[in-house]
């Protein structure tokens, strides 16, 4: 699951930094999201360290009268632009010294390598899969990290176009598995559509 929407009025790409919690409207899709699992066979919740993983894992968890356990390789990606604004039109990329970040988009060059991403998410579903045997888990984490684990399982290139993502703020990626394979993977939006562009997500 990606988080909910967060309390970010300057518009920053906040990445790793403390203290962006959710928003009203955030808070609102994670009990959405709440209410649509209400019924599952929960029996582990998963966050990224940060705070807005942790409230939107907060509404489900309560739910299911589970305490949210943190996995640090849930934790957003990391990246060279983190507070800064990177809106097209107004932000960083207009500035000639930052340039030098976007040279190899297939890493990529500004953050976090692709693969890096993949390998830890993989790691964190796997050892809640195992957690949670015969049952289910909810994980939560960010939109890069979901996206680029989606892509590595899918066999797709890593590098991608941002704004192409299917990963809208509390949606569900929902990884089915048979045993120890990995059957199918289901996209779904309890809260509802929003724009994969949003800022720091």
């Amino acid at each position: 699951m990606r988080h909910g929407e967060v309390h970010n009025p300057k518009g920053i790409l906040y990445g790793r930094l403390p203290g962006f919690g959710l928003s009203v409207t955030g808070r609102s899709q994670a009990a959405a999201v709440g209410r649509a699992l209400a019924d599952h066979d929960i029996t582990l919740v998963v966050a990224s360290p940060l705070q807005r993983a942790q409230e939107t894992a907060g509404a489900i968890a309560g739910l299911h009268e589970l305490i949210v356990r943190t996995d640090d390789n849930l934790i957003e990606a990391g990246n060279t632009f983190e507070g800064l604004r990177v809106s097209v039109g107004d932000g960083a990329l207009r500035k000639p010294r930052h340039w030098w970040k976007l040279r190899d988009p297939f890493t990529p060059s500004w953050g976090e390598p692709y693969l890096q991403i993949a390998h830890r998410m993989l790691a964190a579903v796997n050892k809640a899969r195992v957690e949670a045997a015969g049952h289910e888990a909810v994980v939560v984490s960010h939109q890069l990290p979901v996206w680029t684990l989606r892509r590595f399982l899918e066999g797709k290139r890593l590098w991608h176009d941002p704004r192409n993502r299917q990963c809208s703020l509390a949606s569900l990626t929902s990884l089915v598995y048979q045993g120890d394979t990995l059957i199918d993977i289901v996209y779904s939006e309890p809260a509802g559509e929003s724009d994969p562009r949003v800022t720091g997500a």
